[in-house]
This record gives C-alpha cells, structure tokens and sequence, in this order.
C-alpha cells in the first residue's frame, strides 16, 4: 500500500509527506477533516508536523478522497494504541528493533521470541510495522527487563535480519 501511495503522489513530494504523517501516525480521513481514531487532529498540526502549510495538507486530503482505494485505507485507518517503546527507559524495560531484508520473511518474529524465551525474558509488547503501509519497516519487542548485547550476534543469525538495535 504504502508503494501505490508513494508512486500516487510521486510529483508531489510535500504531499507525499503529508501522506506519511498520516500513515506514521495511523491518521484517518473523514469528511474531510483528520482524526486520531475519534479525536479530532487540526489540520494546522498535521501540516507542522509534514513541514508543509495548511493549503498542502486539505489539497493531500482531496487527492486521498479522488482514489477509491487511498480513499478506503485512509478512511478505515486507525492508531494501533499505546506504544511502550519511547516509555520503556524510564520503566526498565528492554527494547530490541529488528530491520529485515525483506520485511515479508516468515519467522523472524518467532525466532526473536525464541530467543528471548531461552533467556528467561518475557516480551511485554511487540510492535511490527507493516511492510504495505510503513516505508521503513521495523520488528519491535519491548521486554521485561534490558536484552543483553551479547544476543546481537543470535539475531543476526536470524534468516532475513539486516539490522538490530538494542537499546
């Protein structure tokens, strides 16, 4: 999806940008106005946030309504909820992002659970981004307490895994 949207708005790259805000933020359209599920966002802060002015973000939103198939993921998109990843520090929590070379791998989450569970770590939330909507696709298992650096080395192991990060 995010493929098709980014060829649909390839000669308008302040758009494009507006188009990402939206996904990033699981950002939806109704009526013409944009919503966090069902509080509504003025369009003044999506544009500050795209880098773009007011007049870019309502004619993106007009773009979105004139494609039948943009028009129905924006309509139906919805924030996934609280994300523990930007929290997890100050709780003692363990954060392991994974970069895939191809998102679509089967296993890679299962393998990464894995081998946290023979460490003893429990997973508290997993987070991964979809590889049709996110351009910048990432696996995140925030843990229970901090992952030792010395299991980098078993994730790269990992068929598919390009990229860890543990933090």
């Amino acid at each position: 999806m995010w493929r098709k949207t980014a060829e649909y708005f390839a000669d308008h790259p302040e758009r494009l940008a507006v188009a990402r805000v939206l996904v990033e933020n699981g950002l939806n359209i109704k009526n013409g106005r944009v919503y966090c599920n069902n509080i509504e966002i003025p369009i003044i802060r999506i544009a500050k946030a795209a880098g773009v002015d007011r007049r870019t973000v309502v004619e993106t939103i007009k773009m979105i309504n004139k494609n039948e198939e943009l028009r129905t993921i924006f309509t139906l998109m919805r924030s996934a909820g609280l994300s523990l990843k930007e929290i997890a520090r100050p709780l003692n929590l363990g954060v392991l992002e994974i970069t895939a070379d191809d998102p679509r791998s089967v296993g890679i989450l299962a393998n990464a659970a894995m081998i946290l569970a023979k460490e003893g770590i429990s997973i508290r939330q997993a987070l991964t981004d979809d590889p049709e909507l996110s351009p910048e696709p990432r696996l995140t298992l925030i843990a229970e307490r901090k992952i030792p650096g010395e299991l980098i080395p078993k994730f790269l192991e990992i068929k598919g895994v390009s990229k860890v990060s543990i933090y």
